[in-house]
Parts: C-alpha cells; sequence; structure tokens
C-alpha cells in the first residue's frame, strides 16, 4: 500500500511538472509568435497562465485537473503548428537570395553561391556566383567550428574539399529580415526560416574570423570520398526543397549542427545521440572518440592546431585563403573504404 502511494505522488509531481512547463510554453509561443500588438500578446499568455492555474486549484479529483490544464496547451500548440514560413520577406542582402543546385551526371552546379567581399560585418560588396563542380573529384569532407564566446557552443560549417584544390562550405542559418537579430530565446519559436548560406570559405569563415572577432578552428574529417559525395548531395536535396518549400528553423531540433545530424543519418553514417551534438563546442571531442578526426596527436594539442584564426586573419590573398587556412593542419585520417563517421560505439 505504501509503495502504491509513493507511486502515486511520484505520478502526479511528474505530470504536474509537464503541465506546468508545457503552459509556460505556451505562454511563451503567445507572447513571441502571437499577435504584434504587445498588449494583446501579454493579455492572451496571462490569460492562459491564469486559466491554468485555476484549473490546477479548482477542479477536483487531480486527473480532471489535469486535463483542464492540458487543453488550453492543446489548442495553442495546435494554433502554434499552423505558422507556416515565407520565402517571401524582406530579407537582409546577406541572405536575400535562395540557392539552388542541379546534378548532371558527376556534374554540380550550384546557383546563387555567396562570395561577398567584406569591409565590416554589414559593410560588403555583393557577389552572387554561379559554381560547378565535379563530384568524381571530390576529396573529403571538413568541419569548421566558430566560437564567440563561451566555448560549450559555437557554429558549425561543413565544407567540401575537391581536388583542383577549391571548397565548397555550407553554412547552416537563420535567415533575417532587415532589421531582425537573432535571439537565443526567439530561436526555439517560429520566428526564423531555415537558411543554408553556400559559400565560398572566404566568405563565410572569413567574416567570422575578421569582421566579427570570432575564433575558428578546422577540423578535416576522415572517410571515403563516396561518402563525402553522399552527404553532399543530401545537402544539395535540402537546398533545392526549402526553395520550393520554406522550413523553420528551431535552436533545438534545426539547428547548425542538429540539422548536419539529420544529414549525416540520411546517409546512413551518423552517429547515435549525443549530448555533444547539443552542446557543439566538444563535438570535436565525440570525433575524436569515434576515431573520425587525426587521432595521432593528444586531444588538446589537436585542439591547438586546429586554430586557424590567425591565419584566416593574416592571409591577404583571398584566392589563396582556403590553403593558407590549412597550413600546419593535422592530416585527414585515412579511413579507406570505410564510412566517414564509423558506427556508433
Amino acid at each position: 500500500m505504501l509503495i502504491l502511494r509513493l507511486n502515486s505522488v511520484v505520478l502526479r509531481i511528474a505530470v504536474s511538472l509537464a503541465l506546468a512547463i508545457a503552459i509556460l510554453w505556451a505562454a511563451a509561443a503567445l507572447w513571441i509568435d502571437g499577435p504584434e500588438s504587445r498588449a494583446l500578446a501579454g493579455m492572451l499568455a496571462g490569460g492562459l497562465i491564469l486559466t491554468a492555474v485555476t484549473a490546477a486549484l479548482m477542479v477536483r479529483p487531480w486527473l480532471r485537473a489535469g486535463v483542464a490544464v492540458f487543453v488550453p496547451f492543446a489548442i495553442v500548440l495546435g494554433w502554434w503548428l499552423t505558422l507556416a514560413p515565407s520565402n517571401q520577406r524582406d530579407w537582409q542582402p546577406d541572405v536575400a537570395r535562395l540557392p539552388t543546385a542541379t546534378v548532371d551526371g558527376s556534374m554540380l552546379t550550384l546557383h546563387n553561391v555567396r562570395n561577398f567581399a567584406y569591409r565590416g560585418d554589414q559593410a560588403f560588396t555583393e557577389r552572387w556566383e554561379t559554381r560547378t563542380y565535379d563530384l568524381d573529384t571530390l576529396v573529403g569532407f571538413d568541419l569548421f567550428i566558430s566560437f564567440w564566446g563561451p566555448t560549450a557552443y559555437g557554429h558549425t560549417i561543413a565544407s567540401w574539399e575537391f581536388a583542383d584544390g577549391r571548397h565548397l562550405a555550407v553554412s547552416i542559418e537563420t535567415r533575417k529580415e532587415i532589421g531582425e537579430e537573432y535571439s537565443a530565446l526567439r530561436g526555439f519559436f517560429r520566428q526564423y526560416e531555415l537558411y543554408y548560406v553556400v559559400a565560398e570559405e572566404r566568405d563565410v569563415i572569413g567574416v567570422r574570423a575578421n569582421q566579427r572577432g570570432e575564433t575558428v578552428y578546422l577540423h578535416p574529417l576522415g572517410g571515403a570520398p563516396s561518402t563525402a559525395r553522399a552527404l553532399l548531395l543530401d545537402y544539395v536535396k535540402e537546398i533545392n526543397a526549402i526553395a520550393e518549400r520554406p522550413r523553420w528553423y528551431n535552436a533545438l531540433t534545426q539547428n547548425c549542427t542538429t540539422t548536419i545530424w539529420h544529414h549525416t543519418k540520411a546517409i546512413g553514417t551518423g552517429p547515435a545521440l549525443d549530448w555533444r551534438l547539443l552542446a557543439n563546442g566538444y563535438l570535436v571531442d565525440l570525433a575524436y572518440d569515434r576515431g573520425t578526426v587525426n587521432t595521432d596527436l593528444g586531444l588538446d594539442e589537436l585542439k591547438r592546431r586546429s586554430d586557424i584564426t590567425a591565419r584566416a586573419r593574416t592571409t591577404g590573398d583571398p584566392e589563396a585563403f582556403s590553403m593558407a587556412i590549412r597550413e600546419g593542419l593535422p592530416p585527414r585520417r585515412d579511413l579507406g573504404a570505410a564510412n566517414a563517421v564509423p558506427p556508433a560505439r
């Protein structure tokens, strides 16, 4: 009997906590994604919380009270899921054009490749270009991690290396409107469309190391070129899909790192879910544990040698940017014909 009572108490606490979190989320959704009128949004959010608290205190038994609290949350969730992203907004210039791609045999043609010349973070000369790459000449896949402050979390950027020395970088970001700033909190709601920046490394990496003053690390990943090719083609599929049907960015489920993970899972090489996919400042630790980066060096030495910030800031010739930032890097680990990411341990 005592065990049953304890189980009942634990269940009530767990349900109450889950409902409290749900109501707080719903109130935040009404405030952030609700009416533009702050007064009306505040009234709706406050009214939701008042309704839930009243139901929790007044309705009995507790199971019925739980249902009474859940109903307004479900209504808000149903409304929230109807909010649709758009490709037709007044976009900031650096995300104004959507990239698209075509594949003809081994030839990949990308339109709206960004190759801006920066004088400042928001001061640049726009250059949108069309580039063609031979997928048969793919050498491998690299991962950049850029930090603007604490190193538990940064921004990840994928890059593909070709035998002719060219590199193709893709940065998964928010597509912001003119006058709009990124907010980590708002990133958990339906405020920003998902955007794939397809760019030259000297654009998307150079602006972070120079104009934004970030610290950037470059990690060549081991694996067969065929795996790098499959990953790039999966990116291309999503890039074209977004051009046809926009999608929401989400700071948890569709961010710069979890989206890469979705792509690796799609081609059958993704690791099992790991906390370091969320605290992505530790991604290299995960890659080191799994042997996808060069493990001939100790982890601390690997990180030290992978810091390309100084080289990115001192490279004078923009045409030599990709080659210059790779000077002194630990070499790519040769995994032969194995997958770029081996099976999870």
